[in-house]
């Protein structure tokens, strides 16, 4: 993509959050056209498609779907919450096995792409709920007219693809920590951005835009530091920083080497 683009790093990495990696979307020039072209595509072959394939009487549940996942990019979700949110937009709830389906059509057709929960003290998947990332970028903003730019959810969708590209097996983490809070036992959940496998080996990395203060920093790093196990952590910050390694062994290293080099294979090795 950079080579295509044929401009600096930074630059790159801003246009390719925004218009994604469509062969026409990159080498497009006029702003205008790329937006028409990723929208068509969309609505014109990606919708089309699947209405035709699955002989769908209309595409009225499809289509608040596809706005549902746009929208919830990385965010937790599950059949029955996406039902009650596409149900919202059409005036009427579709029905659990309805969105089931419906979900399995958009992987089907490479438009999301869905990851599982794994509980990573108690080494077991959680059945119903996970998330769900756009495999296009281009594709899932100008679903959504280009707006709702959150840049934390597009870096971390962003991340999730590459590591996918790679070969990767990628879950999303859960950390359960137990406390005494007056007296009583509260157990709390911590997220950890993605746990990749490689053979029986883990890596747990950690989308973060910055951290800029100590508190930020203890913020992103709490559930790494808490993981109950010594697997390599890193934490995948906003802009070109080179990689270091802090005293807890967690290393940081900026989104645009991260996508550049390989780190995971040297550091597994």
């Amino acid at each position: 993509y950079l080579l295509a683009a044929k401009m600096e790093k930074g630059d790159a990495l801003e246009e390719y959050l925004m218009y994604g990696g469509m062969p026409l979307a990159v080498l497009e020039t006029d702003v205008k056209e790329k937006r028409k072209y990723l929208q068509g595509l969309f609505s014109n072959v990606y919708i089309k498609d699947i209405v035709e394939r699955y002989q769908l009487r209309d595409d009225n549940i499809l289509s608040a779907l596809v706005d549902a996942l746009s929208s919830s990019i990385g965010s937790l979700t599950n059949p029955n919450k996406l039902a009650n949110t596409a149900g919202s937009l059409m005036g009427q709830k579709p029905s659990y096995t309805t969105i089931k389906n419906y979900l399995d059509y958009v992987e089907d057709s490479y438009l999301f792409q869905s990851a599982k929960r794994w509980n990573v003290k108690g080494r077991k998947y959680f059945d119903t709920i996970q998330k769900y990332y756009a495999m296009d970028l281009g594709l899932r903003n100008a679903r959504l007219n280009f707006r709702q730019q959150e840049r934390s959810h597009l870096m971390e969708n962003l991340i999730y693809n590459e590591l996918i590209r790679r070969g990767y097996s990628v879950d999303v983490g859960v950390v359960e920590i137990s406390r005494i809070v007056d007296g009583k036992r509260t157990q709390s959940q911590y997220e950890i951005d993605f746990v990749v496998n490689v053979g029986s080996d883990k890596v747990y990395i950690q989308s973060a835009l910055n951290i800029d203060t100590p508190e930020k920093k203890d913020q992103e790093t709490f559930s790494l530091r808490n993981s109950g196990d010594f697997f390599r952590k890193i934490v995948v910050l906003d802009g070109n920083r080179k990689s270091w390694t802090d005293d807890d062994g967690v290393m940081y290293i900026g989104v645009i080497p991260f996508l550049l080099e390989d780190i995971l294979t040297e550091i597994i090795k």
